[in-house]
């Protein structure tokens, strides 16, 4: 049985929205790729528009700026996205903390005792 996905157009030629793909966020047009993710590249990690295609080679340098158009005229709800995000994996690792790091921190602790 085939299933349609709606497909939601917006202002910008290369961004679109579908509660199907990655539950609704707007993404570039035939990718998975996030605006919400450009945007955190660009704007929080500094990342210059080279590095993100670098680290992206399936979207292009237009639909890269159109991205980061739409993000920025959807400035603030994005914004509060991104931290409600923070705010869900802060909470996450409150919960469940890394084994790892706990490893780590024995470790380093059985090291300063033998010294």
């Amino acid at each position: 049985m085939l299933t349609q996905t709606v497909i939601i157009k917006t202002e910008h030629p290369y961004i679109v929205k579908s509660p199907e793909i990655c539950s609704g966020s707007p993404v570039i047009i035939g990718t998975r790729m996030r605006v919400i993710d450009i945007a955190i590249e660009y704007d929080m990690l500094s990342w210059s528009p080279d590095k993100i295609l670098e680290a992206h080679p399936h979207i292009n340098l237009a639909q890269l700026h159109d991205a980061l158009s739409y993000y920025y005229e959807h400035k603030e709800e994005m914004d509060e996205e991104i931290q409600t995000r923070i705010q869900k994996a802060e909470e996450l690792k409150a919960k469940y903390p890394s084994i790892l790091r706990k490893k780590l921190d024995e470790r380093k602790e059985n090291k300063d005792i033998y010294r």
